[in-house]
């Protein structure tokens, strides 16, 4: 038993003393609405799989125990037009046909068509096997959404050649190579847009001597491995004094050294998790390990300037004392204390039971807080806030008994343990892993488990009234753009974004970052949310003037939170805009009309029209040619700078601000030195017909 400092035990005496509240039960068994299994269930995901708008899930089945087939299920609301909730089997005619030992799925769009895709963990520990990858056939594939297909033998790439750090006698002719891996997470490590993998292994009987690695997505959806050492092991295993892989110094087991001249990429995980730990936007990654101490490695791509860099910081991010044994099950990332950064919740870890380690902000964890125990041991954790009150519980699955709730504080780091009666987790069960979502769409969030040892999945539905999800996603912290020159390259813009759910269902927000240039507020530009909670959106480096911008994000149920707004300026390189002509004034004076980008080939030249009142029609025109002497007077409506061939026209009611903005494609390969002519007409803002313009804007490609 770990031996705690008196501070240790006074946290861990306030831990247990908190009250739970009284509730009415919580959640109800809803497991007469999906199948009925009877395997040996590791995982289980839930994911949109044929984008009807509802929950469909999928299982993880054979473990170490045999080779089985994984699991589909379909909610039959949306387009299958049945009870919402309700899940039917649909494995025969929508999956691929593949008995293996599955530890792990997670669905994940690799090959970034807008489609939930597969990866499977599996297990070599009865027969040789590798990890899987299913691609849905819907999007690019060009086939039907929801239905997938077995694309192990393609996704890999270059397994065992030049740069792979993988012995060629473990790869396998089918595809992939031989690996026990029961946990492997994606998420966009490089931010470049795609979800790479972290793949992790407890080797073979959890010797913990095989290395995990870290797989890179081109982009497509293929993977090669990030292996910067260039070292090749001659078997599975890694010993020490071998390069440490993909992170910096070498190898050397259970090391504490932080300071990047050793690491250990080698332990016996059961779990990983990916989440920006220290605050600087990237992707770090606390690695779990059943039999060692559980790992902590900081992602330094931005310190290093390099496209992806790891370092193993476990001797700083950990406090003396987080490890007594073996048993570390499971580790979950989430702001349980509401402060900005991701605190982390330690499952069945040794001497410490369920414990939670305070985020400094800064990527290193505080004392722990013990929750209070119970029977049986602890072997996953969702995070969600299942009560409707903005602060996050802790679902904990029971290997060895019932799964209980932790009623969580919000804006504190403190849970109390809610009984079986007002929980409603009454059922003994063997539960290797849980998911929330809101399977039946009732506004709150429902948990579907995954069960050992041939025993059917529950669902637990959420049926207490007021548990509606009410409250906004939150972007605590943004990552500035400094002042810039414009270029044809776009401008790389991150956030963490947070919800009262876990980090992975971040995905399913529409998040996105609103622009305005000099008042005039542009398209919106969509950012993805990769399985944690850095967003990333690609703005465009060309915009010229007084630029604003924040990050925005809604949730499923219609709950929206903005970041604080940014700033920065843009300016030109050279002169390329010049007014010329004149225009004629409306009841608000003469209208004007602004380029709001500099117009490199492959870019998008912004334009923006002012001065008219909020919603008046208005007209933006781009011709080839300007006027030839001077504007042409149409008396009693208004002045016409622009001649020649129509380029473009575009027309729409002016925004809340009085301004029209028109977004056109300049094509790439366009030279520079290509003059376009801009006029801005609008209603005269009386209700009549007569017409105001702004003076001409000559425009010309760089």
């Amino acid at each position: 038993m770990l031996a705690f400092p008196r501070t240790l035990r006074a946290r861990v005496a306030a831990a247990v003393l908190v009250a739970s509240p009284a509730l009415a039960q919580l959640f109800t068994n809803g497991s007469a609405q999906i199948p009925h299994t009877g395997s040996y269930t590791e995982a289980v995901d839930c994911a949109d799989i044929d984008g009807d708008g509802d929950w469909d899930a999928v299982l993880g089945d054979g473990g170490d125990a045999t080779q089985d087939q994984n699991r589909l299920w379909l909610n039959l609301g949306g387009a299958q037009g049945g009870a919402i909730g309700a899940f039917a089997d649909v494995t025969a005619a929508q999956a691929p046909v593949v008995a293996d030992e599955t530890r792990d799925v997670e669905f994940a769009d690799f090959d970034g068509d807008g489609d939930p895709d597969l990866a499977v963990s599996n297990e070599a520990q009865l027969l040789n096997q590798s990890s899987r990858f299913w691609c849905n056939l819907g999007g690019v594939q060009g086939g039907a959404s929801g239905f997938f297909a077995d694309q192990t033998a393609s996704r890999w790439l270059g397994l065992g050649g030049p740069g792979s750090s993988i012995a060629p006698s473990a790869v396998l002719a089918g595809g992939g190579f031989i690996d026990w891996t029961n946990d492997s997470d994606l998420a966009d490590l490089d931010l470049d847009g795609d979800v790479d993998l972290l793949h992790s292994s407890h080797g073979a009987a959890f010797g913990g001597q095989t290395p995990s690695r870290v797989f890179l997505n081109d982009g497509a959806g293929f993977f090669a491995e990030f292996n910067p050492s260039l070292f090749k092991l001659s078997t599975t295993s890694i010993a020490n004094g071998n390069p440490g892989l993909w992170c910096e110094g070498t190898q050397a087991a259970n090391t504490l050294n932080a300071s990047g001249a050793l690491c250990d990429v080698a332990s016996s995980a059961i779990g990983i998790e990916l989440a920006d730990i220290d605050g600087d936007f990237d992707v770090d990654l606390v690695h779990g390990a059943r039999q060692e101490a559980p790992r902590c490695f900081a992602n330094r791509s931005f310190e290093t300037a390099a496209p992806l860099a790891w370092r193993d910081v476990t001797g700083l991010a950990f406090p003396v004392g987080y490890w007594s044994g073996g048993d570390n099950y499971e580790q979950e990332f989430g702001d349980m204390d509401g402060d900005g950064d991701v605190d982390l919740l330690g499952v069945n870890w040794p001497g410490l039971a369920e414990a939670l380690f305070p985020n400094s902000g800064a990527g290193t964890f505080g004392a722990p807080i013990v929750l209070p125990s119970v029977d049986g041991e602890g072997k996953d954790a969702e995070l969600c806030d299942y009560d409707g009150d903005g602060g996050l519980e802790l679902y904990v699955c029971g290997f060895f008994g019932a799964d209980v709730l932790y009623k969580g504080v919000r804006g504190a780091l403190s849970f109390g343990l809610l009984s079986s009666a007002q929980s409603g987790l009454a059922l003994a069960s063997r539960t290797l892993m849980a998911r929330s979502a809101d399977v039946d769409h009732d506004g709150d969030y429902d948990v579907l488990t995954a069960q050992d040892a041939n025993a059917h999945e529950i669902l637990w539905l959420n049926t207490q009234a007021g548990t509606s999800d009410a409250k906004a996603p939150y972007v605590p912290h943004v990552a500035p753009i400094a002042d810039q020159v414009a270029g044809a390259a776009d401008a790389l813009a991150l956030a963490q974004v947070y919800d009262n759910t876990s980090l992975r269902q971040l995905e399913a927000n529409d998040t996105r970052v609103e622009v305005s240039v000099n008042g005039c507020a542009l398209p919106e530009f969509a950012a993805s949310v990769r399985a944690t909670q850095v967003a990333r959106a690609e703005l465009p480096g060309n915009l010229v003037g007084a630029v604003a911008w924040r990050f925005a994000s809604t949730d499923r149920n219609g709950n929206t939170g903005v970041s604080a707004p940014q700033a920065y300026t843009g300016s030109a390189a050279s002169a390329f805009a010049f007014a010329y002509g004149a225009g004629s004034p409306g009841s608000l004076g003469t209208p004007s009309v602004h380029a709001l980008s500099v117009p490199f080939a492959g870019t998008t030249l912004y334009l923006g029209g002012k001065g008219a009142p909020a919603g008046t029609l208005s007209w933006l025109a781009l011709t080839s040619a300007a006027a030839p002497a001077a504007p042409l007077a149409l008396p009693g409506l208004c002045n016409v700078n622009v001649f020649g061939t129509l380029v473009a026209l575009d027309s729409a009611p002016t925004d809340a601000s009085g301004c029209g903005v028109a977004a056109l494609a300049v094509p790439a390969g366009t030279p520079a030195g290509i003059s376009v002519y801009a006029q801005f007409f609008a209603l005269d803002g009386q209700g009549g017909d007569l017409l105001s313009s702004s003076a001409g804007l000559r425009i010309d490609t760089q």
